[in-house]
């Protein structure tokens, strides 16, 4: 469980990670000794996992972006560890969920355009023989929450 200090603190750096110790110390209203010894801790106990510069797929020529549903089989530690690897290795590829209900995976891809989409369908994930079935989601809009807060 965090504290109001802790959960104000994470809340800062959820916002802005960049953010130096003097002034996240300011907003949470602690001494800077104190800050850094309490992002030190949440760092320790696994809560602070790590600091990510958050780069925008547009601006890097990717603006489609797109959510491919995927059901593999047979669905067994020897197909999943090697689609994982292959899904990972993929430059398109932002996000990767083993999931549980109809599909096996869901896969978040920024691609160019339509064509790369579907280049990246048939000649990536069909050509796959564990693939069963994909299911395509175009994205319109992606808004991402970073204040997870307390639980």
């Amino acid at each position: 469980m965090l504290d109001a200090t802790d959960a104000a603190i994470l809340r800062e750096l959820q916002n802005d990670a960049r953010i130096s110790n003097k002034d996240l110390a300011a907003r949470v209203n602690v001494a800077a000794s104190t800050c850094l010894e309490r992002v030190r801790a949440l760092q320790r106990r696994g809560i602070l996992a790590g600091f990510h510069a958050d780069a925008d797929p547009a601006a890097l020529g990717r603006p489609l972006q797109a959510y491919i549903a995927v059901r593999v089989r047979p669905h067994n530690r020897d197909v999943v560890e090697p689609f994982i690897r292959f899904v990972l290795d993929l430059p398109e590829t932002l996000a990767l969920s083993h999931i549980a209900g109809a599909d096996d995976f869901l896969v978040h891809v920024a691609v160019r355009d339509a064509a790369h989409l579907q280049r990246l369908l048939l000649d990536g994930f069909t050509s796959r023989r564990e693939v069963a079935h994909l299911e395509t989601q175009l994205i319109f809009s992606h808004i991402r929450k970073w204040d997870v807060g307390p639980i």
